[in-house]
């Protein structure tokens, strides 16, 4: 009897050669699965089931997970105002858990015995899916045939183009990874140190010129309404991008420390991610207290670490989760954005909770909370300790 296997499938160059590798060279029952979180247009999922078929998968399933994925993960990292070196919002990082656990859960569900995934044997994505493997599902195989036959772009074209399937070259030249927060983006240009992807590896052409302004609305932390309209997170992450990656905004490189102890380079374009995380960190700089904003970012730096690692499902995430949502009772108000060709600018923000009260004073102008005796007193107090140090300063 056959093994049953699911692949986790996205229809790119990589998964597309797995299916009929794993159907004629290792005789598996293959059944692929598209974990949408975010990257597909309805007409794209009908179009990659179809292919999937064709490939040679006996079933094909697509599972639609942004609800849960924008809940349990994306509204978190919102919160933190989490930036892989202050960079990378994370977009395929944080896909790569849900999509890993997703298709863990659908495999057991089926009956199959085996999981795979086309990551190469060089990558961050390979430990993620073998890592919730190993956690949630530990009696199941698992076979990567990119990593394990160590297989370049160009053979597994030729293979492909061997069995009458065609893939072309110029669609295989950059890898992309689309989804709900931010597209990543590898080519030849991100092997080097020095090197620049050019206008034709982006997803979005950048056609914007000019200027707009919109105002995004937050209720505790989450955004909530575009320019006045009430809306759902998904539909106004959605919306902000078809405005604002057109400027090209959202494009960077990010060079970081991987999983497998390379440094690796990556391109992203991620317009939304990354205006959403600059307004919302704006409206806690106005609402939220100094101790808050400072423990805020250590400990989003770690849940940004850890979920970059794949370590999602260490309790430690939801200890650091309940603390980030407990910070976002204030977090309410409207945030003002300028949109321009390759960039954007916040112009304000307001809430009812603005810690900047003009009742208490204007800084640098003048305050009736304290009097210039009052900070005479102060300072002489918190100069104390350096100033004792200081006086034996001559003693060494």
């Amino acid at each position: 009897m056959k093994t049953k296997v699911v692949l986790a499938y996205s229809g790119g160059l990589d998964t597309s050669f797995c299916i009929p590798y794993l159907t004629r060279e290792k005789d598996m029952e293959v059944h692929t699965l598209l974990v949408n979180t975010g990257g597909f247009t309805p007409q794209e999922v009908t179009a990659l089931s179809e292919k999937a078929l064709k490939l040679g998968a006996v079933t094909h399933k697509t599972i639609d997970i942004r609800d849960d994925y924008y809940a349990r993960c994306i509204r978190y990292l919102i919160f933190g105002n989490v930036l892989k070196n202050n960079t990378y919002p994370l977009s395929v990082s944080s896909e790569r858990a849900f999509q890993a656990m997703t298709v863990t859960r659908y495999a057991k569900e089926i009956g199959a015995e085996a999981i795979a995934h086309g990551s190469t044997g060089a990558g961050n994505d390979q430990v993620r899916f073998d890592y919730f493997v190993h956690v949630l599902a530990p009696e199941m195989r698992l076979t990567a045939p990119i990593r394990e036959l160590k297989i370049s772009r160009r053979e597994e074209i030729n293979y492909l183009s061997g069995l009458g399937f065609d893939f072309p070259v110029e669609k295989a030249k950059y890898s992309i990874n689309q989804g709900l927060w931010g597209t990543s983006i590898g080519g030849a240009e991100t092997l080097t140190s020095m090197g620049e992807l050019p206008e034709e590896a982006y997803p979005v052409p950048c056609t914007k010129t000019g200027t707009e302004t919109l105002v995004i609305g937050f209720t505790k932390g989450e955004p909530k309404s575009l320019n006045g309209k009430d809306m759902p997170p998904l539909e106004l992450i959605s919306r902000l991008h078809l405005m604002a990656a057109p400027y090209g905004i959202g494009r960077d490189v990010h060079v970081g420390d991987t999983i497998v102890g390379l440094k690796g380079r990556v391109g992203f374009e991620a317009a939304a991610p990354l205006i959403l995380i600059k307004a919302h960190h704006l409206l806690e700089k106005h609402v939220l207290g100094k101790w808050q904003l400072y423990w805020k970012e250590q400990l989003s730096n770690w849940y940004g670490m850890m979920l970059h690692e794949a370590q999602y499902l260490d309790p430690v995430m939801r200890n650091i989760e309940t603390f980030l949502e407990n910070t976002q009772e204030r977090v309410t108000g409207e945030v003002g954005v300028r949109l321009y060709p390759r960039t954007f600018t916040l112009t304000g923000s307001k809430s009812p909770y603005d810690l900047m009260d003009a009742a208490f004073g204007d800084y640098g102008e003048g305050t009736p909370a304290f009097s210039g005796s009052d900070v005479e007193g102060f300072t002489r107090i918190i100069s104390l300790p350096v100033t004792i140090w200081q006086s034996h300063e001559d003693k060494q």
